[in-house]
């Protein structure tokens, strides 16, 4: 009895310790290319820069202590919402000081900034700043009970400062490709096409590491399984063209934990990829990732020097990320 005890819980103990991907959920499976709009929360410093006043140049905004990444969205008890509210906020100072709350790294801090007066009469704190952005990517999966989708495999960053975009909000819409930079050693190539802002696919209210997350507005693609990433043989389904969503075929060659996440390296194989592409370009992530005709993961990124290999994500850690975790 002791020993068939003992053989029944290391049962227990060997199915808890199973990875989340063993256990197979149905998704829609994407490959679609998407135009991405994201809305940032507040207004992002991209840059800082000295003012030109009668007295000389003066940055009152490096003054305060502001860094490249930080988030404004408050100036004295005005909520900033876009450039706009910046730009008015500054100006109904009129000179005085004022503490600016701004976001950064998750924390809130609250600076006192000292406008300065330009040299044509505005009063300026002297930031660039940016209060969205617009860019091309691949929808991995959608669920069809909820509408919940997952896409680019990696979160939404400042490409000044490298910081992830904190986001009020956002949407994907319909996007066709018409043309492609191919992707050299030291030189990523780039997706580009026309997005149909008319078309809304579905909303963006996630942005994290593992990429931004929303509900679609009316979910399409193939039902699959999903499954747990290994090495070998596998596909990418990509839009490289148009709207046509190909599949092509790419080597797993390494699987990896890193940071609690799924990690693989990845090669494309593809003579038809390459030949159009180079292999993986900007606007590739998201590209779902098959084997065995379950959905295993995502692209991520390219090799800088290396544009035939990249990087991916194992589909758990985007399902658990997207509140989908069996």
């Amino acid at each position: 009895m002791k020993k068939i005890l003992l053989t029944g819980l290391c049962a227990l103990l060997l199915s808890a310790l199973l990875p989340p991907a063993a256990l197979a959920r149905e998704v829609l499976v994407g490959g679609q290319a998407v135009g991405i709009r994201i809305e940032t929360q507040g207004v992002a410093v991209v840059g800082l820069a000295e003012v030109e006043t009668a007295e000389g140049p003066r940055s009152p905004a490096a003054d305060a202590g502001f860094r490249v990444g930080d988030t404004i969205v408050k100036i004295g008890e005005r909520e900033i919402t876009g450039a706009a509210d910046f730009l008015a906020a500054v100006a109904g100072l009129e000179g005085r000081a004022a503490p600016v709350t701004a976001l950064r790294n998750g924390r809130s801090l609250c600076m006192m900034v000292q406008p300065a007066l330009s040299t044509e009469g505005q009063w300026m704190l002297g930031l660039w700043l940016r209060d969205g952005l617009s860019g091309v990517g691949t929808l991995t999966f959608c669920d069809p009970d909820s509408g919940v989708y997952g896409a680019l495999g990696h979160a939404v960053n400042d490409e000044e400062s490298g910081a992830r975009l904190t986001i009020s909000g956002g949407r994907i819409t319909d996007m066709q490709i018409t043309g492609v930079v191919p992707g050299l050693p030291g030189t990523p190539g780039e997706l580009s096409g026309c997005a149909d802002a008319g078309r809304v696919l579905g909303s963006v209210e996630k942005n994290t590491d593992k990429g931004i997350f929303g509900h679609a507005a009316a979910p399409e693609g193939r039902a699959v399984e999903t499954g747990e990433i290994r090495t070998g043989d596998a596909t990418i389904l990509a839009t490289v063209e148009g709207r046509e969503v190909r599949e092509y075929s790419v080597r797993i060659d390494r699987v990896y934990s890193e940071n609690g996440a799924r990690r693989v390296l990845l090669t494309v194989t593809d003579p038809a990829l390459k030949a159009r592409t180079g292999g993986i370009v900007q606007g590739m992530s998201g590209s779902p990732i098959l084997q065995d005709g379950k959905l295993v993961g995502a692209v991520t990124h390219v090799f800088i020097n290396s544009p035939e290999r990249g990087y991916g994500l194992g589909i758990e850690d985007m399902l658990a990320e997207a509140g989908l975790a069996a």
